[in-house]
């Protein structure tokens, strides 16, 4: 499978995002080899993005880089679906439990654009368009913390979680009810009401988390 890459944007994290992808998918499976040489020549770029990539797949254990025997795909596990969205309620609870603090109807702005494009993109059927606001969505419950760590450690596994998102949004025909439980979720972070706020985010992530460990046991069977 032959890919194209955008020359005006990072070579290596395109890369690494394309390569993500599959993995999630299950396109390319645990313990697969995989090589820069082959890589390279796919993407019609130089060993230096390609290796940028890899390191970075690496870092969040997708890959296993074992020279000079190569670099061995690992895939997505069980545990690993639980690790990484038990990580992020860890980090998104604590950005809520600040954000719900915010009283400036100004600060709520990016996040209620990022519910009308929702809903917009539901009414489309526009798969794509939705992951994008939906990671916006919760993006702005990091940038409303004012927690500049933690909304960086968010930052740092948007990708990972653009990846599931973008695998498990397209098992909804319909993305209403997906809209809405967002509008629900924003409404209750602006009353300020930290403990339903926090109920509702938990059960939020739980419904990704098992649509995900859905698709694991799709992708096996």
């Amino acid at each position: 499978m032959s890919e194209t890459v955008n020359r005006g944007e990072s070579l290596g994290a395109q890369i690494a995002n394309l390569l993500r992808q599959r993995i999630v998918r299950g396109v390319l499976a645990p313990g697969e080899r995989i090589t820069e040489e082959a890589l390279a020549e796919e993407f019609s770029v130089s060993r230096g993005p390609v290796r940028d990539a890899l390191t970075q797949l690496s870092f969040e254990k997708l890959v296993r880089i074992q020279r000079p025997r190569g670099v061995f795909v690992v895939g997505l596990t069980h545990d690993d679906v639980d690790e990484l969205y038990s990580l992020r309620g860890a980090l998104e609870q604590l950005a809520l439990s600040r954000a719900v603090r915010v009283k400036d109807d100004e600060r709520w702005a990016a996040m209620a654009d990022s519910v009308r494009r929702m809903a917009d993109a539901a009414d489309a059927a526009d798969h794509a368009a939705f992951v994008e606001a939906d990671l916006d969505f919760h993006s702005q419950i990091y940038a409303l913390a004012d927690h500049a760590r933690l909304e960086g450690a968010w930052r740092q596994y948007l990708p990972t979680f653009t990846a599931l998102l973008d695998v498990t949004i397209n098992h909804d025909a319909d993305l209403h009810d997906s809209a809405h439980d967002h509008v629900v979720l924003m409404e209750v972070m602006r009353s300020g009401d930290a403990a339903r706020a926090a109920d509702v985010l938990t059960a939020h992530l739980d419904g990704a988390r098992d649509r995900m460990l859905s698709e694991l046991v799709q992708q096996t069977s």
